[in-house]
């Protein structure tokens, strides 16, 4: 199969998980350091996954918004709320246009290296705080970089209709080892268990039906 793309790769068990899916498809992985308390931790597990994998793995430097952007997950790990992600609290770890900007740079690494898509693994457990998430931002979003690239890049978003135990039920299938994905928003050692995504990351695994090898506090 063709090496058309590059993916989106935080570290965690969403792009982790889509990875491992579509690796006869990726070319190249980027992660994005923009100063968040778990950016270290998760890009440790990008690295690892793509040593795996045999995929080239590059970290894109994006200071700038831990500079001038307004979130808690940019604040230090006692100002990420705690509670489910359908909460009004977890508004405050939305980091503005994140998605967009990232996609933004990828899509540039995809026309200089003459790939055709750009792939990230936002899932339905996002749509309720993040609107970068969305499909309908997806699409927008697919459209303006397929007008502004001569190529037509595209992005490629085949988890934006699912959960993220649909994604751990995929995971499982393909033999990932979930225990070399980090998730926390506070970044420490091990998973707090209390913040919107390592909650979120204990019901998918439950809801899987499957163990959960997460260490947490």
């Amino acid at each position: 199969m063709e090496k058309d793309s590059v993916i989106i790769l935080s570290g965690g068990m969403d792009s982790v998980t889509l990875l491992h899916y579509r690796r006869e498809r990726i070319a190249l992985a980027v992660s994005f350091y923009y100063g968040a308390n778990h950016n270290e931790r998760e890009i440790e597990c990008a690295r690892e996954q793509c040593g795996i994998l045999g995929i080239e793995h590059i970290v894109i430097p994006l200071s700038f918004m831990s500079q001038y952007f307004s979130s808690s997950l940019l604040s230090g790990a006692e100002s990420i709320p705690e509670g489910h992600y359908e909460d009004s609290n977890m508004k405050s770890t939305v980091v503005p246009f994140r998605n967009g900007i990232m996609l933004s740079v990828a899509c540039g690494l995809a026309e200089s290296r003459g790939l055709k898509h750009v792939m990230m693994a936002n899932h339905g457990g996002d749509h309720a705080i993040y609107p970068d998430c969305r499909a309908e931002f997806v699409a927008s979003m697919s459209e303006a970089m397929r007008c502004g690239t001569y190529d037509g890049v595209t992005v490629s978003a085949e988890f934006t209709g699912i959960t993220k135990t649909d994604i751990a039920r995929l995971g499982a299938r393909l033999g990932v080892d979930y225990s070399k994905t980090y998730s926390c928003y506070k970044g420490r050692a091990r998973h707090c268990g209390k913040c919107g995504t390592c909650v979120e990351r204990k019901e998918a695994f439950r809801d899987a039906g499957l163990e959960d090898p997460t260490e947490y506090e």
